[in-house]
């Protein structure tokens, strides 16, 4: 389990503005934390009525986006029509854009709060920052691609379908486990 005290770092540590740098903590046990994961999906059922999901609000963001610039093309576009309706509410204000918003304030304090918030790309040394940006951007264009075809992201068919036992939602989560294991095979020499 994570340790609830900061711990300064050691006198050779970097020193922003007079504060000494704090180490990060340690990561949350993860099974505690999935625990912790699944009573804010209960939570969630039980408040709102409805589970986890976060695809959602940015096909929201893009239908409220698109329809600034080309209202006439929403209205025909039967993928994005729903998400502004019948113009009576902001697509918006829908639950998944509060709930994506909250995730990101919530990790950014949590990131604050362990000492975890630093300016760092992550990749192995034998690529470079341009690729791993790149590759981070296919890979995650591909996820979003993904998840529209699926009909909701890893939180909503995953985490919310799973939980409702959906067998399509089990079949997802499967074909991830798969895809991943089967990619981290190819690319697992690159962080080496």
């Amino acid at each position: 389990m994570a340790s609830t005290t900061h711990e300064v770092a050691p006198p050779d540590a970097e020193v922003q503005e007079g504060v000494p740098a704090v180490a990060a903590q340690a990561y949350m046990n993860p099974y505690l934390a999935g625990i912790g994961l699944g009573l804010v999906l209960l939570a969630s059922f039980v408040a709102m009525g409805r589970g986890l999901g976060a695809s959602g609000a940015f096909s929201a963001a893009v239908a409220w986006a698109t329809n600034a610039v080309a209202p006439s093309y929403v209205a025909q576009n039967e993928y994005l029509s729903p998400y502004i309706g019948d113009g009576s509410t902001h697509p918006l204000k829908a639950w998944l854009v509060f709930e994506v918003m909250g995730v990101f304030a919530g990790a950014l304090l949590s990131g604050l709060l362990a000492g975890r918030v630093k300016r760092v790309i992550e990749k192995g040394p034998r690529v470079s920052n341009g690729t791993r940006l790149l590759l981070a951007f296919v890979g995650g264009m591909m996820m979003a691609i993904g998840a529209d075809l699926a009909r909701g992201c890893t939180s909503g068919q995953a985490l919310t379908g799973g939980a409702l036992l959906n067998a399509g939602s089990w079949a997802f989560m499967m074909c991830v486990f798969g895809g991943a294991y089967a990619v981290a095979w190819l690319f697992r020499r690159e962080w080496k």
